[in-house]
């Protein structure tokens, strides 16, 4: 990190369960390839998951954006889907507007965005129905 910050980019393929938790599992091996402590790296690993994950159930895709810095990992996730309708009613465990399809694949618990809060130092949603959602997430180190 000779500027001490690295920045990562992520597209995020709405279409196709079978690449979900790419981007996640690429940003795990570059924070362990930099010496970020284990811990550190879960939290990540999970909070990025289940945003990748939200976006392959809910939004067809869209972008991961993330910088690591000595002090902090900030994600940034953006996608052009639907948006959410009630972004407290999201944040309930177990609230899940996803398909019965989606469960069936073993996805759509509810859990996404409640497990993104609890792995992260701080977390803000924004979304706006017909346009997107934007999260963004800090990982203190």
């Amino acid at each position: 990190m000779a500027d001490n910050s690295y920045k990562l980019h992520f597209d995020i393929d709405g279409e196709d369960f079978s690449v979900a938790g790419e981007a996640s599992s690429n940003i795990k091996k570059v924070l362990n390839k930099l010496g970020i402590p284990p811990a550190i790296v879960r939290k990540v690993a999970v909070a990025t998951y289940e945003g990748e994950i939200n976006m392959v159930i809910h939004a067809d895709g869209g972008t991961i954006d993330v910088e690591i810095t000595p002090e902090c990992i900030k994600i940034l996730l953006k996608d052009k889907g639907p948006g959410i309708k009630s972004i407290d009613l999201a944040m309930q465990e177990g609230y899940s507007t996803a398909t019965a399809k989606v469960r069936e694949l073993g996805f759509g618990a509810g859990m996404g965005l409640p497990n993104m809060q609890k792995y992260t130092d701080y977390m803000k949603v924004t979304s706006e129905v017909g346009v997107g959602t934007t999260i963004e997430m800090h990982v203190n180190i």
